[in-house]
């Protein structure tokens, strides 16, 4: 068959644009190779399911039994996953224009694939190819990966039973999130990272506040231990393998279109997510930028641009991208560390607080959770921000405004003496960058 515009994967940026352009007119064949993955990784093994397990297991009270809160969280995952599938098949299974095909995809020649299913075969040419296959878990080639009792940030969202002794294998964002969702459900939690420190990057001070916020739920922290086997003693029941994502450039024949890639397997792209090969665009986390569901979004918007004529965005526009982390409390980024501005050559006001004597933002603690460490890193010259740290409640919410502050020139003195609703965590805002200093 022969279609305009071919999407190789379900992910949130290809399926925006199938759904934008679909809508316009355009002929669009959608291709996924798995049916439990309508919709893209983030609706069905990441973002949204893992949000899910983590707010339930901050809702379990010590009374409740494990196993079976445990038990009834994944249900409940696993029913709004279902919707959420349902929903996102129905978005473009309504448009006309839009062919829906189930299958694995593999490139027979430039802009061109032979999709797989069973023993039946079908070969779609297009204009245009957008690449939008993602990543899966990263799994070491050490002895014992493949003992049961091993898993994944996918397969551990069903374990049965829970585990009740947990070692993770990893710290980052997703063995820390692992780290606090499980402890939530009652396990004993063991973060196993090979950095001498937590979060290398980031500013000593905040990330302290965030291991000491996760040591007091009584996760075990074991730093410069870097993981060459995996053996189980008496009493250890699972790992968790939190090392990171690799790309699914494997097997689809990449080098037949065309497409180059790079030392790590991600595709090769330029500011506008152009491949090396004429026509075809890779989109999300299989070029190997950071994966954020929400800049495979931004990525639909710069596809979207060129294919309309445009040619207006390009991925050297994005300023100002926040992050977070969801730990309890959340962990949230944006812009520079103190660090950072230093060795930029920034002269630059510093303001930092625990969040327990923060007085004027009274919700953490009304909430029950006044940990955690509050910073604003701001240029002395023009009193823009140049980058915040926050560890508190709400977090997620309000790491949104400060990014939305900094790309729109807002100044540090116009979110001191804003008018925030009470209680709030915004209100933070007025008491810290209050008490800006030069650093």
């Amino acid at each position: 068959m022969q279609t305009d515009i071919l999407v190789i994967g379900w992910g949130k940026g290809g399926k925006t644009l199938a759904k934008t352009l679909g809508a316009s007119g355009r002929d669009v064949t959608m291709v996924e190779q798995s049916d439990e993955m309508v919709g893209g990784t983030c609706i069905n093994v990441a973002c949204v399911p893992t949000k899910s397990l983590v707010t339930s297991a901050s809702r379990r009270r010590e009374a409740d039994d494990a196993d079976t809160w445990f038990a009834e969280s994944v249900d409940r995952r696993d029913t709004l996953i279902e919707k959420l599938r349902a929903a996102n098949h129905a978005m473009l299974d309504t448009l006309a224009s839009v062919c829906l095909v189930s299958g694995r995809a593999t490139f027979v020649g430039p802009k061109r694939i032979l999709v797989q299913a069973g023993e039946d075969q079908l070969e779609i040419s297009a204009e245009t190819v957008l690449i939008n296959t993602g990543t899966v878990p990263a799994v070491p080639d050490i002895p014992g990966v493949d003992d049961p009792r091993v898993f994944d940030s996918t397969t551990i969202q069903h374990a049965d039973p829970m585990p009740k002794h947990l070692r993770i294998i990893g710290a980052g964002p997703i063995g820390l999130e692992f780290a606090g969702m499980f402890r939530g459900f009652g396990a004993e939690v063991t973060v196993v990272n090979s950095r001498d420190v937590l979060l290398p990057k980031e500013d000593r001070d905040v990330a302290e506040a965030l291991e000491a916020a996760m040591a007091a739920d009584g996760i075990r922290f074991v730093h410069g231990t870097r993981a060459d086997k995996i053996a189980f003693e008496d009493g250890e029941d699972a790992v968790l393998l939190a090392a990171g994502r690799t790309p699914t450039t494997s097997g689809l024949g990449l080098e037949t279109a065309g497409v180059e890639l790079d030392e790590r397997g991600y595709i090769k792209v330029d500011e506008r997510l152009r491949t090396s090969a004429e026509g075809v665009w890779a989109i999300g986390d299989i070029h190997g930028g950071p994966q954020q569901t929400y800049l495979s979004l931004d990525d639909s918007r710069i596809i979207g641009a060129q294919l309309s004529g445009e040619d207006s965005r390009t991925t050297t526009d994005r300023v100002a991208v926040p992050t977070t982390v969801f730990t309890t409390p959340p962990y949230a980024t944006v812009g520079m560390t103190e660090a950072e501005a230093r060795e930029a050559g920034h002269r630059i006001l510093v303001a930092k607080k625990e969040v327990a004597k923060i007085a004027a933002a009274p919700r953490p603690k009304i909430v029950g959770d006044p940990r955690g460490i509050v910073k604003f890193i701001v240029d002395a010259d023009t009193d823009l921000i140049l980058g915040a740290r926050l560890i508190v409640v709400d977090a997620q919410e309000l790491i949104n405004l400060i990014a939305l502050a900094m790309r729109a020139g807002v100044t540090a003195t116009e979110l001191r003496n804003g008018i925030w609703t009470h209680p709030s965590t915004t209100e933070l805002l007025n008491e810290v960058l209050g008490e800006l200093s030069l650093a």
